[in-house]
């Protein structure tokens, strides 16, 4: 078996994984979501009863309570695509549970020019690694920025996390994977996908930031 090949076989297993991943992590978000509104009357009830009483105290720690568990469940970005809200939201989410900020700003057409394969997979590596990354920090200092807009006819994504230390050394016109032996694949299979689209991707590492672009046109 040729290196070509088995380096196929390698990305198509990956995508693989990485895809059933990314499903498993939206149906646990949306199972979430339906237990809470499965759950809206017995805590409005519970509220009722403490009202009645004129228990104050309890309402109030109760709504405090409520406040928290909707916090971790809360859809807090709408694009306009339900595809790319289902994954941004998981991810956030999954970053928010491990003690980094999160900062969304994201609008693009309900119907994009890319199939929601490649889309999870570019967006799930960018989130992946953006919170590998940031889980080497202190918690204070973990932060991902994204940003995605149409510019023109082209879907522009940026991704930007903070980072230990300082520029990121290059192998080959490439940054080196920090995941150790063979576990680069993800950006690899995002810079297929991009090539394949016919668009552009660029990698920029400054002290103490890392920011992934990408542009994808848009055949609607």
């Amino acid at each position: 078996m040729g290196i070509l090949t088995r380096r196929m076989d390698a990305l198509a297993a990956y995508q693989r994984e990485l895809v059933e991943t990314h499903y498993a992590e939206v149906e646990n978000m949306y199972r979430q979501i339906r237990g809470w509104r499965h759950d809206y009357r017995n805590h409005i009830q519970v509220m009722k009863a403490y009202a009645a009483r004129g228990d104050l105290d309890a309402l109030r720690r109760y709504l405090d309570e409520l406040d928290t568990d909707l916090a971790t469940v809360d859809t807090v970005v709408k694009t306009g695509n339900p595809m790319t809200d289902a994954i941004l939201n998981s991810k956030i989410n999954l970053a928010r549970s491990k003690g980094i900020q999160v900062r969304a700003d994201a609008s693009i057409p309900v119907k994009l020019g890319i199939s929601e394969l490649d889309l999870c997979c570019i967006l799930g590596n960018l989130f992946d690694n953006a919170i590998e990354a940031s889980q080497l920090l202190p918690e204070e200092r973990r932060q991902i920025r994204v940003y995605m807009d149409m510019k023109g006819r082209q879907l522009y994504i940026s991704f930007t996390n903070f980072t230990a230390g300082g520029k990121l050394p290059k192998r080959q016109g490439r940054f080196a994977s920090t995941k150790g032996a063979g576990r680069g694949l993800g950006l690899l299979r995002m810079d297929d996908i991009v090539e394949k689209l016919g668009g552009y991707l660029r990698r920029n590492s400054e002290e103490g930031a890392f920011t992934t672009e990408i542009l994808l046109p848009q055949r609607l």
